[in-house]
């Protein structure tokens, strides 16, 4: 799955009933990236389409952090602070992607990749239904943000 939409909800985890409980946030955050990873959705073996799409999501994802920032109301920096853990935790289980590009290994133990790497169901024919995903958890956040700033 794009890491745009591990992060997308993470805060709509964070910005909703864990609104406040920022650890709590982060850690359902990495179980939802499991979940999600188990969902079938877009994936591409071919190293240079993955790089490219890698490239561009990373850059979607932290797009995404800066608008969950930026529609979050100042004078609830809770809501701001458990959104962010969550998008984070939902993250942070792909930190081995660009470690393993960067420096040739992953930071997690071979048992947390090889659970990772098992569980994904991928297919080069599934990025439409990722821009969806994407738009609806985006909408959600969104609602989210509003309702809890309010």
């Amino acid at each position: 799955m794009l890491v745009t939409n591990h992060v997308l909800a993470g805060a709509v985890l964070g910005a909703g009933p864990l609104a406040q409980r920022p650890v709590q946030a982060f850690l359902t955050g990495v179980v939802s990236h499991f979940v999600l990873d188990q969902v079938p959705h877009w994936g591409d073996d071919r190293r240079s389409v993955f790089l490219v799409t890698a490239v561009a999501d990373g850059l979607a994802g932290l797009a995404a952090i800066g608008l969950v920032a930026r529609a979050s109301r100042r004078d609830r920096p809770a809501v701001l602070v458990s959104a962010l853990a969550g998008m984070a935790g939902g993250a942070f289980p792909d930190l081995d992607k660009p470690s393993e590009l960067f420096f040739g290994r992953s930071p997690f133990p071979a048992r947390w990749d090889a659970f990772h790497a098992r569980i994904q169901r991928e297919s080069p024919r599934r990025m439409p239904q990722e821009v969806v995903v994407a738009a609806g958890l985006g909408a959600l956040v969104a609602l989210l943000l509003r309702r809890r700033s309010a």
